[in-house]
């Protein structure tokens, strides 16, 4: 299989994709889901938003949006993981 071309929009997706990795919502194989982990996942994005930051001005309006959709996405998956790993350790005060 031939490698994609090395794009913007191919690195905000790669990026996209190890967030939600790190944040347990994908995984592959027949292993079980892993447990997120969520100071890797909040770094990932933290380094999107940098992204996002010093490439301003420079993006076409598709690149842009794409960043800023899954940054938004992103953000709002870990505050919904990070709750859902908060509750089992409440549960058990």
């Amino acid at each position: 299989m031939p490698l994609p071309p090395a794009t913007f929009s191919f690195l905000v997706l790669s990026l996209r994709a190890q967030a939600e990795i790190q944040l347990g919502l994908m995984h592959f194989g027949p292993e079980p889901k892993p447990e997120p982990d969520l100071p890797i996942a909040r770094h990932t994005i933290d380094m999107m938003g940098v992204l996002l930051e010093k490439t301003k001005g420079n993006l076409s309006l598709e690149e842009q949006r794409l960043l800023e959709n899954s940054l938004t996405e992103l953000r709002f998956r870990f505050v919904q993981v990070s709750d859902e790993a908060a509750k089992p350790a409440a549960q058990n005060s």
